[in-house]
């Protein structure tokens, strides 16, 4: 509990190298989160050489801690194997459709969560890099990523140069509902995001964009809706490439 209640996001890494034996332990972790129908519908993409991790950066939109992470573990939903075992094994399978690329990305983010987790544990730095599903057409390209397979996280882990000071988050009362889902109020919104909007740092955040409040920094700069609508469409003609539509 204590591991989980410390976590924060770590952007800068130390020049140092993570044993190919600590990696593996790290990810067989991984491995025993849980799974659909213990069918396991993921697989994940080492790279540690400087020559793939430079080619992956651009995707990432070249964030530093994407271009200087010691490795990038690319979570990817995978019906491909369990087709392939299907098809060799004489059974026909039905999982070319967004149900079952639904279930592979549900397995692909559980097990990225237990990699994290465990990689914390031996005192190991993760960052999620969100940017994933936005380019995962050219993702797809570079990690030679076949039918039925769909990038949808990528992990940077390192070892932290610094430890961050922990994020604010939502009082647990704005997070549970019980029996059945009780709306917001305005004055419930209000109480929930007064602590995250009094913070200096979003003070700072709002003031340097210009903007009048902390929500238009989301909806005006961070998370447009024209680039939504960009990438929503972009990501759906990649499934439909992939042959999950």
């Amino acid at each position: 509990m204590e591991l989980l209640n410390k976590h924060v996001t770590v952007r800068k890494f130390k020049d140092k190298e993570i044993s190919e034996e600590l990696l593996k332990s790290i990810l067989y972790s991984g491995t025993r989160a849980s799974t659909t129908g213990n069918m396991q519908l993921y697989s994940i993409v080492v790279n540690r050489s400087q020559e793939s991790i430079e080619k992956l950066a651009p995707l990432h939109f070249n964030q530093p801690v994407a271009k200087t992470a010691p490795v990038l573990l690319t979570f990817v939903a995978d019906f491909n194997r369990f087709t392939k075992w299907c098809e060799f094994n004489n059974a026909k399978p039905g999982y070319n459709n967004f149900l079952s690329f639904t279930n592979a990305l549900i397995d692909a983010i559980l097990v990225a969560q237990n990699v994290c987790i465990a990689a914390e544990n031996y005192g190991l730095g993760i960052c999620y890099l969100g940017t994933t599903t936005y380019n995962a057409k050219e993702i797809i390209d570079v990690l030679d990523l076949p039918l039925l397979t769909f990038p949808v996280t990528t992990v940077a882990l390192g070892y932290p140069e610094e430890v961050p000071e922990l994020t604010d988050r939502i009082p647990l009362e704005g997070i549970i509902h019980n029996e059945s889902y009780c709306d917001y109020k305005k004055s419930d919104i209000d109480r929930l995001y007064e602590f995250k909007e009094n913070l200096d740092a979003s003070k700072k955040f709002v003031a340097e964009n210009g903007k009048e409040t902390l929500a238009q920094v989301f909806t005006d700069v961070r998370y447009k809706e024209a680039d939504n609508n960009f990438f929503s469409v972009k990501m759906l003609e990649t499934l439909k490439q992939q042959g999950f539509i």
